[in-house]
């Protein structure tokens, strides 16, 4: 029985099927469902997880590339909010596009974890390092 890291099956065999330069989508909770990607679902109730709760579980032994968000995120949201995940997201280099252009990536991903967060515009992709 493991007793510490990621302890939900369904997120531990996704993580383990992420090889190099593959890519993981943490979507807020709406995000678009995407029937031909696995999906691993965590929401709950509202902000119940949320998008930075998922990375800061994941980062701990995902070696992270690159991360994607959509450039609307820093304008729909406070000061306060983006500063949480630039902090979470620290010394990586993070690419803000449009999010029409980001979605374009989403089809490539392994998978994506779904969370009950309500931040707008909270999505992310992980590129493996």
């Amino acid at each position: 029985m493991l007793k510490s890291g990621i302890l939900n099956p369904h997120v531990n065999s996704l993580l383990s099927r992420v090889r190099h330069t593959n890519s993981l989508v943490i979507a807020d909770r709406g995000f678009p469902f995407w029937p031909e990607i696995e999906t691993v679902d965590l929401s709950l109730v509202d902000d119940i997880p949320r998008v930075l709760e998922v990375l800061h579980a994941i980062r701990r032994n995902f070696a992270v590339g690159r991360f994607f968000m959509a450039e609307e995120f820093r304008l729909h949201n406070t000061t306060g909010v983006v500063h949480q995940f630039s902090k979470a997201m620290a010394s990586v280099e993070v690419v803000y596009e449009p999010h029409e252009e980001f979605k374009k990536r989403v089809p490539y991903a392994i998978g994506i974890i779904r969370t009950g967060d309500t931040t707008q515009y909270a999505n992310l992709i992980l590129e493996s390092a």
